[in-house]
């Protein structure tokens, strides 16, 4: 069952790069840090899929919502082919 170990952590670890990212936009300048633009290369290629489809609701944009909400989807189909293979 390593390997469901590994899979989890992996997952955890981008689901928190994520919201850190997200989390970011609230501080002034933060992206424009080391650790910022680190984050940027991890979290940007995943997220820009979003932003394509789902436009700003005003000054709100609710696609890292569903980017999450969406890994989240991927970890269990993930999870569940692991189960049929293992």
């Amino acid at each position: 069952m390593l390997i469901f170990t590994i899979v989890n952590y992996l997952f955890q670890f981008y689901s928190i790069a994520l919201i850190i990212y997200i989390l970011m936009s609230w501080i002034p300048s933060a992206y424009d840090s080391k650790f910022g633009r680190i984050l940027a290369k991890i979290c940007d290629p995943y997220l820009d899929f979003f932003r394509r489809f789902i436009p700003p609701i005003g000054m709100i944009d609710i696609s890292p919502i569903i980017a999450l909400i969406v890994l989240n989807l991927i970890q269990a189909g993930v999870y569940n082919v692991l189960g049929y293979i293992l």
